[in-house]
């Protein structure tokens, strides 16, 4: 079983930035795809950002020119930095280990979500 554990989120205002992380037990080089996921009350999770085992990424296009992710193999950790925050980007950020960079599959890994919530 593979545990993955998110911290970094945190109250900003409208414009801050904060960077989330993801730690996990395992090589992040042996689970194909990592990435971020997000959920706000009343609305469905979607992909925020992910980076597969080759490098490749994939955005939300909310977020592209803001939100950068990366990974640092010898930590097992990725990271999510966020620049220039919006009311919007509110949510509860959920870690992922899976399959694909586009969209999530039933036996994917999930941490236990970290709350991002941006004043205006």
């Amino acid at each position: 079983q593979v545990q993955l554990l998110e911290s970094g989120g945190g109250l900003v205002q409208t414009g801050g930035s904060l960077r989330l992380s993801c730690s996990a037990s395992k090589n992040i080089l042996t689970i194909y795809a990592m990435g971020w996921y997000r959920q706000a009350p009343g609305k469905e999770r979607e992909l925020v950002a992910a980076i597969n085992s080759g490098g490749s990424t994939n955005y939300a296009d909310s977020v592209k020119g803001r939100f950068t992710i990366s990974r640092d193999s010898t930590r097992n950790t990725v990271y999510l930095q966020m620049n220039n925050l919006k009311p919007e980007d509110t949510a509860l950020y959920y870690c992922n280990g899976g399959l694909s960079i586009t969209r999530p599959s039933p036996h994917d890994y999930w941490g236990q979500g970290t709350q991002v919530t941006v004043s205006a």
